[in-house]
């Protein structure tokens, strides 16, 4: 038995989201934890799955509150570096009146970036079953060095690889890196998950099913998720497909998070089925327990903390087919 069952590497941060004004009238922000890769792993944790974290913070006050909050969620953070110089990585998240967001990014750079390769220890890579990254440990060149040693680390010692491409495009010096850094990620992986904004920025089409088609007969990635909001999500396995309906709710606060709660509950259906496992049915389950969760954490501000308990995704489930039953 491995240590870990999936170690993630990348940014860490705090998002700061609107919070109401203050008795001045100016507006307040509340800090959230966050960054994408340990969202992932925090909803792991509400899983029941072990974790690991491989990443870089500031030695500031930030940085010392996302320590310590991550390791709060039962994450390893033995390889979580605080950098002296560099501060930490923050985010301020716009929200639109329909949930969905936009980030101002204070990264110029951010301690996230300053993570080295040889500051990563491929022998702990090696201990998990799962190794995930994103995007955004690629938009400078040293940190882009060591997310590539840490990904040979695992394809040696035989992990699946899952990768999100996560698109911040404020983050990238142009688009033509931002594809190619992203080609580099699905290139790698078994396990993708793409949103339908990523897919038509990648592939240059917005239909979903053709996006996919030509992202699979390029890179022949195993298991490709499609995320697209409102409209719901699809997995395509093999010459497997399945769909399903998103969970729409009135309370939705804001989508951060959605994402990558979603690509969590995607790494616990492979670890729980394994590639043999994964057929028509296991497939549906898996996206509708997704798309479920995903919902929940819209109603919360923030992700890493507010990551729902599988009980309460589970009811939303059994509340929706009862519903659905009912309506015969």
């Amino acid at each position: 038995m491995k240590k870990y069952e999936v170690i993630a590497l990348g940014e860490l941060l705090v998002d700061f989201t609107a919070n109401g004004v203050s008795l001045q009238g100016n507006p307040l922000f509340e800090a959230n934890p966050g960054g994408a890769p340990c969202n992932v792993l925090s909803m792991l944790q509400k899983l029941g799955r072990r974790t690991a974290f491989i990443g870089k913070v500031g030695e500031d006050s930030f940085g010392r509150m996302l320590r310590s909050v991550v390791a709060e969620q039962g994450i390893d953070v033995s390889h979580l570096l605080m950098d002296k110089k560099i501060p930490t990585t923050l985010a301020f998240v716009h929200t639109a009146l329909d949930g969905d967001r936009e980030f101002s990014f204070y990264r110029n750079p951010g301690a996230d970036m300053m993570l080295r390769p040889e500051e990563v220890d491929a022998s702990f890579v090696g201990e998990a079953r799962v190794f995930h990254f994103g995007s955004l440990s690629m938009t400078d060149v040293k940190v882009e060095a060591a997310t590539k040693k840490a990904v040979e680390a695992a394809k040696e010692a035989g992990l699946w690889i899952s990768f999100d491409p996560n698109l911040r495009p404020p983050l990238w010096r142009d688009p033509e890196t931002a594809r190619e850094k992203i080609a580099y990620g699905i290139r790698q992986c078994d396990i993708l998950k793409i949103s339908d904004d990523e897919i038509a920025f990648f592939t240059g089409v917005s239909d979903i099913e053709e996006g996919v088609a030509r992202i699979r007969e390029e890179f022949h990635t195993p298991l490709v998720c499609a995320t697209m909001g409102k409209r719901g999500s699809l997995v395509y396995y093999k010459e497997q497909k399945a769909a399903c309906d998103p969970f729409l709710r009135e309370d939705t606060i804001e989508t951060t998070g959605a994402g990558d709660t979603f690509m969590a509950c995607v790494l616990n259906a492979v670890l729980e089925n394994g590639w043999d496992g994964l057929n028509g049915r296991t497939l549906y389950e898996m996206l509708e327990f997704a798309n479920a969760a995903a919902a929940l954490v819209t109603t919360k501000k923030g992700a890493l903390k507010v990551m729902p308990e599988p009980e309460e995704v589970r009811a939303l489930i059994r509340e929706r087919r009862g519903a659905a039953c009912g309506s015969v």
